[in-house]
Parts: structure tokens; C-alpha cells; sequence
């Protein structure tokens, strides 16, 4: 075929039916792939079948309803999202040398951080009013998948957790543990159960002046996280590293579904620092310190991108924001203020 002529309403045609081809992989359906192009079913269906042709391969299982892609066309798939974001990210890159950035910064966060991305996004959007910004709540394997994919820019997530494979990272922040309990809840010296709690009023061994244990932490009516959440299991560590088991009453896989049951005043949880910027303290709860974690290593929460060059322009802007955004220091300021209150 003679692409010489009309070279670049071949190139337009061929960016549209990877469009459609990525679609249908994301809703696994034709109909709703072709409501998401705002096209009809009959035309996404005839581009699909129009890039076959053009490749001489079959992309995908036919038959009355979709059935996935073939092994060929998973392969064109990868190639068709590594494309379309180059696309993007020219279309972007164009823009920021006219020192105008436009497009839509594509930012995915675990639930846990999601508290936190308004320090970024809030300046972005500042300094860059051409640009807007998509936040996604992801799970860490969901945001690898989409950075591999190009369907996010970056991302906050645990920096050490295993499943990041082929990113750059920049730190953000620490997390750091504090019990948030009811006023009227005697968490210093004995307990409701008339347990003694050594240590807890005077600091407990490290001298942690007006700290909590967290064995003693463990005994208060509890409302956590899910152990399938990342800070829970973290959290159920450091319990067991003070010989204690937390056993909440309540378990939520959300962040606001927690504080939706602390703001009764029925429950303690132990919380990220990092959730007051968002949550703060509910009527009539107070927030608590708990003992040094014995050296335990903070779990580090920063932005990882995908290790691609050249760098695109909407990347190297957020980070621009991000390493100006003083997100650790403003987290602790925080902390602090809550603390002394």
C-alpha cells in the first residue's frame, strides 16, 4: 500500500483504530467500547477489522460477543498504548515549549495516600492553568499495570513495596502512626479492664513522655483498615512487635469509611499522620502518640513515574511542583499542631 500520499490521514485513521482497540480491551465490550470513542458500535467494529487488515493479523477472538484478544493482538496492544501516550506526551511536550502546558496530568494514589495529593495538585494546577489533573483511587498492582500502560502519568504509592519493577521514585514523606481516641478514654495508666499499662504515663522504657503502647492500643475498641490494605498490615507488625494482636470490632477498606465510624466517639483507630491533612480530628477525639516504633523503618510514600525517555513534559512538571511542595514538612507541622492541641 502506497502510504505516501495522505500520509498523515493514514497516521490519523491508524491513532483512531488503536484508540478503539485500546477501548475494547478496557471495557471488554463492544458496544461500551464504542460509546467511550463516542462512536457507534458498526464503526469501531469496522476499524478494528480495518487494522487487521492493515497488519495481516488477527487481533481478535470473533464470535457474537467479545472474547479477548488474540496472542498477536495482545502484542499490538502494548505497542498501540506505547503510541498513543507518545502521542500525548508530544502533543504535550509542543505545548511546554510555547510555555503553555496543556492536557490532563493522569495521577493515580493508593487509598491511604489519596489524603495527601491536593499538596500536589492544588500547586499544579496553579502554576499550570492550561492543564487539569484525573486522580484515581489504585491499588499498587492496578497503578504498575497502568504505568506500564500509559494510562497514568505517576503515582503515590509505598516506595518499597515489591511489585514496582522499571520506575523512577521521589520520596514524599514517612508515614507515622498515632492513635486518634475519644476524649473521655482512659488510654494512660489502667484500662477499662483494670489492666495495668506500665510505662504508658511515664513514656514507657524509651522515655516517650505522654506516649501510648501499642499493646495498650490493641485492648481499646478498635476501627481499622482491612488486612488486605497495605497500612493494616503494617500496622498488625508493629502490635506484634509490642507481643499484641489488634482485633477491631470494625474493619473498613476505605479511609473515610474509618472516620465515618470514628466520628460516632465509639471507636479508637490508629492512623497515618498523613490522613489529618484531609480528615483532621472528629468532635470530641483527641490524638494520642504512641511509642517509638523500637527502629523500625518508617514505610516511605513518594510519586513513581514510569523510567521512560525522554521524560514527558506533564511528568517533569509535577515533579517540579512535588520537589518544591515540602509535603514532609508540612505533614509534621501538622502533626505537631494536633499534638500540642
Amino acid at each position: 500500500m502506497d502510504r505516501s500520499r495522505g500520509a498523515g490521514s493514514w497516521w490519523g485513521m491508524l491513532l483512531r483504530q488503536l484508540e478503539y482497540l485500546v477501548a475494547l480491551a478496557r471495557e471488554r465490550h463492544f458496544a461500551r467500547a464504542a460509546a467511550a470513542c463516542f462512536v457507534s458500535q458498526p464503526s469501531l467494529s469496522a476499524g478494528i477489522r480495518k487494522l487487521e487488515r492493515e497488519l495481516d493479523i488477527p487481533i481478535v477472538q470473533h464470535g457474537a460477543r467479545f472474547q479477548g484478544l488474540t496472542p498477536e493482538g495482545e502484542r499490538v496492544l502494548l505497542w498501540a498504548h506505547r503510541i498513543l501516550g507518545d502521542r500525548d506526551a508530544l502533543q504535550q511536550e509542543i505545548a511546554a515549549m510555547h510555555g503553555r502546558l496543556t492536557g490532563t496530568l493522569r495521577l493515580g494514589a493508593i487509598p491511604t495516600a489519596l489524603t495527601v495529593t491536593s499538596l500536589l495538585t492544588t500547586p499544579f494546577c496553579e502554576r499550570h492553568p492550561g492543564a487539569g489533573v484525573r486522580l484515581e483511587s489504585l491499588s499498587s498492582r492496578e497503578i504498575m499495570r497502568r504505568l506500564a500502560e500509559f494510562e497514568i502519568d505517576a503515582a503515590l504509592t509505598y516506595l518499597d513495596d515489591e511489585t514496582l519493577q522499571g520506575v523512577h521514585r521521589l520520596p514524599l514523606y514517612e508515614e507515622r502512626y498515632v492513635l486518634l481516641t475519644p476524649e473521655d478514654e482512659p488510654v494512660h495508666g489502667a484500662g477499662r479492664d483494670g489492666d495495668a499499662t506500665d510505662g504508658d504515663a511515664a513514656g514507657g522504657p524509651n522515655g516517650d513522655a505522654g506516649a501510648v503502647s501499642w499493646s495498650r492500643a490493641a485492648r481499646l475498641p478498635l476501627c481499622l483498615l482491612s488486612p488486605r490494605m497495605r497500612n493494616r498490615r503494617i500496622l498488625d507488625g508493629l502490635f506484634a512487635a509490642d507481643g499484641a494482636t489488634a482485633s477491631p470490632a470494625v474493619e473498613s477498606d476505605t479511609v473515610d469509611g474509618l472516620y465515618a465510624h470514628l466520628a460516632s466517639g465509639r471507636w479508637s483507630s490508629v492512623i497515618s499522620h498523613a490522613w489529618l491533612h484531609m480528615f483532621g480530628i472528629p468532635a470530641g477525639m483527641r490524638v494520642v502518640r504512641l511509642h517509638d516504633d523500637g527502629g523500625v523503618s518508617r514505610p516511605r510514600v513518594g510519586l513513581v513515574f514510569a523510567a521512560h525517555e525522554p521524560r514527558p513534559a506533564m511528568v517533569r512538571a509535577l515533579l517540579e511542583v512535588a520537589e518544591g511542595a515540602r509535603v514532609r514538612d508540612s505533614l509534621d507541622e501538622l502533626l505537631s499542631a494536633h499534638l500540642e492541641s
